[in-house]
């Protein structure tokens, strides 16, 4: 049983979840990127804003970054500090 006076240590530092959060904005910036380009009218068909370079390569490349961003954060190891006892 522990002690009242005793510290609860969470997995992962606060500098950690700051981090994980900016990576989950990155990501959903990403996805945020890859919308639009749909039609009202479903006979018409527009190829260059559907497959625009935004929605093809810019948008996954920012997910990938965000989700190596994601990694990062989770393997960081928290800086060292010193308690007295």
């Amino acid at each position: 049983m522990k002690k009242s006076s005793d510290k609860f240590d969470f997995a992962l530092a606060k500098e950690n979840y700051m981090l994980l959060a900016i990576g989950f904005a990155i990501i959903v910036i990403g996805f945020l990127l890859m919308t639009g380009g749909g039609t009202t009218d479903p006979n018409v068909f527009n190829a260059d804003e559907l497959f625009s370079f935004r929605r093809v390569t810019l948008a996954p490349l920012v997910i990938l970054f965000g989700f190596v961003f994601e990694i990062y954060a989770i393997m960081k190891k928290p800086k060292e500090t010193t308690e007295e006892v």
